[in-house]
């Protein structure tokens, strides 16, 4: 049996042209900008770096509880 990820469709790379961040319209990505890219169905999303950490910290938490395997009263979302 393969080994699964939860990380699958998420990529890093630079913006071939400038563009506002997924997250935050306020958030401009400019062309040349390294950008997190993350899979939505068919297509990406892309944040811009300040984003992107905030994205990625939150995501490492989640799966830090669950590395611990004790279920919980309250879903990790």
């Amino acid at each position: 049996m393969a080994i699964k990820s939860l990380v699958t469709h998420v990529d890093v790379d630079t913006a071939g042209k400038a563009h506002n961040c997924q997250a935050s319209a306020k958030h401009r990505i400019e062309k040349g900008d390294v950008r997190l890219k993350v899979r939505n169905g068919r297509s990406w999303d892309h944040y811009c770096l300040a984003c992107a950490k905030n994205i990625i910290e939150r995501d490492i938490a989640k799966l830090k509880r669950l590395e611990n395997m004790a279920p919980s009263a309250i879903p990790i979302e």
